[in-house]
């Protein structure tokens, strides 16, 4: 499974969210850039990053940016991603954008989804211009010194070149169904 290059177009999708909506891609066509965050439950990195997730959405939402959550693990041997555990999650911490159940896994093998949390960044256009990490530091807020993903929204929307383009994604791996 290949994993998206810069410049490649974002694949659709068709998944149920935790509010009881299917989501597409081409639902937020009308936004400046989507920025696509692949997730889950029970990771202790994505854990420690979901409050910077929803701050990054927060502040950016009158931009015209929109997050995308999508939980792709398999249920069987994590059962706390399956649906109710999401639309509990996301009920406790307010998330402020769609988080979207990927039973088949499709999505993730379209996008070549890594890791938890794995972003991808794209335009106006829906090209990949970022892909990786939120920020330098998964378990510390207060030890970060680059914030990756508001650098390339603050580029992006600024139609300026990104600085970095591709860091590492950091995090558990995706539960891949047998």
């Amino acid at each position: 499974m290949a994993t998206l290059k810069l410049g490649d177009a974002a694949p659709e999708f068709a998944l149920p969210g935790v509010d009881g909506k299917t989501y597409r891609l081409a639902d937020f066509r009308e936004k400046a850039a989507v920025c696509v965050i692949f997730m889950c439950n029970h990771c202790p990195y994505v854990k420690a990053t979901i409050d910077r997730m929803i701050a990054i959405q927060r502040d950016y939402a009158a931009k015209g940016v929109q997050f995308i959550g999508i939980n792709s693990n398999e249920t069987k041997n994590y059962p706390e991603d399956d649906l109710p555990h999401m639309i509990r999650w996301a009920k406790e911490k307010a998330f402020n954008f769609p988080y979207l159940r990927d039973d088949t896994q499709a999505a993730a093998r379209a996008y070549g989804a890594e890791r938890t949390p794995h972003i991808f960044l794209f335009d106006r256009n829906r090209k990949l211009c970022y892909t990786g990490a939120i920020d330098d530091n998964t378990k510390e807020e207060s030890k970060v010194s680059r914030r990756y993903l508001r650098e390339a929204l603050d580029a992006l929307l600024a139609n300026q070149p990104l600085k970095d383009t591709e860091t590492h994604a950091v995090g558990c791996t995706i539960k891949w169904a047998q």
